[in-house]
């Protein structure tokens, strides 16, 4: 082997490494940020609001912030320390998640998990942007989807140590702590969850490097001003419209199954919380650990063929495969029926986790890929995650009118954004190509 490819392997290896602590990292991100989906009970009831009111606090208050603070982050991600900004970002989040503990009804629960949104804010245009930077284009999106499978580990793992958690308290009313006075058992749970991810600060500050960045750059400018990629992306509003619309509508039905999985299982076959926990953790786990990887490897293959959009093809593919197991779940008579549709409908609905945002850093010139990607997720998360919560819990409360359709409201909701978002993603087609090979 020549010197020149024992490094170009060295440098692999550790460009892998780094993906390892940014898997980490989202995995932290994701369980912060999911773990509400198993404290919908224990939360309605001390506080005394309904699914949609709960829904607010899970979604629209971490999207909302998550959603405004990320372009003036990302405009940090392109021009300043990427690694700085993610691991301050870390920081920040895992503390405000610990502070939701604290909250005291309502409004103090929202602002509290408003500021884990901002921090959150900082992971996406740092991560893709250093991967990007680090990994040659025929295994990209491999890298890409390893990266992503921090968000079914992190929520898995939500699921699971949050119904462990509640199990384990759900017989005490409140423990008196000191400084802190009485605390109901959820309240401890977003301590336990939140506070062990300064430790992933710290490691990303001691072992991980900023990589050297390249690609196409825009006039050698350090910062590209935010109206500038407005007025690129604008030119271009077939390719990146059409795909982030598209995407954004039929996450709407990721996060929906993400937030209501568990609920499902406790409402339609009576499962417990430590019972569901642990059955939605291992289907997030192994099926939407399972879809991520095999995405990016379909992907990977199908782009060294010379298809230049694979990755949006990759995504078509699934979005047509998760609707009939969506819908599925609303006629689910058996517990054997519920879980397998659930775990298809989760396998399918991570494909587009690591290559959605991987098709845009192949469009998008290098020092404005940080801004595109915050300007992805401000829209993924205000409608996919602001709404798609949202929308299935309005249907359950005043559609449907009782809590045991769930099942129903998730199938109705998918129906509908499952083809709306595929026909706008395959309507953008053609302009996504001709946009990946002016970047080739």
């Amino acid at each position: 082997m020549g010197s020149s490819e024992a490094r170009d392997g060295a440098n692999l290896g550790y460009a892998w490494y780094v993906v390892a602590v940014l898997v980490v990292a989202q995995a932290f991100s994701f369980l912060d940020r999911m773990i509400m989906g198993l404290l919908v009970g224990p939360i309605r009831e001390s506080f005394q609001i309904s699914d949609t009111q709960y829904s607010l606090l899970a979604g629209l208050a971490f999207s909302l912030f998550y959603a405004i603070m990320g372009l003036p982050l990302a405009r940090v991600a392109d021009s300043k320390s990427r690694r700085n900004l993610i691991a301050a970002g870390v920081a920040v989040w895992s503390a405000m998640t610990a502070l939701c503990g604290l909250a005291r009804g309502f409004w103090s629960l929202f602002i509290a998990r408003t500021g884990v949104g901002v921090g959150e804010a900082t992971l996406a245009p740092g991560a893709y942007s250093m991967i990007t930077d680090y990994f040659p284009r025929r295994i990209l999106a491999r890298a890409l989807s390893v990266y992503m499978v921090g968000v079914t580990l992190g929520s898995g793992l939500a699921y699971m140590v949050g119904g462990a958690v509640v199990a384990s308290l759900e017989n005490i009313e409140q423990i008196v702590l000191p400084l802190l006075g009485p605390m109901h058992g959820w309240q401890l749970t977003f301590f336990i969850v939140g506070l062990p991810g300064i430790f992933v600060s710290i490691l990303l500050m001691a072992t991980v490097r900023e990589p050297r960045r390249r690609g196409v750059g825009v006039d050698g400018a350090d910062s590209i001003p935010l109206s500038e990629v407005a007025q690129y992306l604008w030119q271009r509003r077939s390719a990146f419209g059409g795909h982030i619309f598209g995407i954004s509508i039929f996450v709407m039905v990721v996060y929906a199954l993400n937030l209501w999985g568990p609920t499902y299982f406790i409402r339609t076959f009576g499962y417990s919380p430590a019972e569901a926990g642990w059955v939605f953790g291992i289907v997030m786990i192994a099926a939407g650990t399972a879809g991520l990887l095999l995405a990016g490897t379909i992907a990977d293959a199908w782009m060294q063929r010379g298809t230049k959009d694979a990755y949006v093809r990759t995504i078509l593919l699934s979005i047509i495969c998760i609707t009939p197991c969506a819908v599925t779940l609303g006629f689910a008579n058996t517990e054997a029926v519920g879980i397998l549709a659930m775990a298809l409908a989760v396998f399918f609905s991570a494909f587009q986790g690591g290559i959605a945002g991987g098709t845009l850093q192949l469009m998008t010139p290098n020092r404005m890929r940080g801004q595109v990607i915050a300007i992805y997720t401000l829209v993924a998360n205000l409608i996919g995650l602001g709404l798609g919560p949202t929308v299935v819990a309005a249907t359950t409360d005043y559609v449907f009118g009782y809590d045991e359709a769930i099942g129903q409201s998730i199938a109705l909701s998918a129906a509908v954004m499952c083809p709306l978002g595929g026909l706008l993603l395959w309507r953008s087609l053609p302009a996504i190509r001709g946009q990946l090979e002016e970047q080739s």
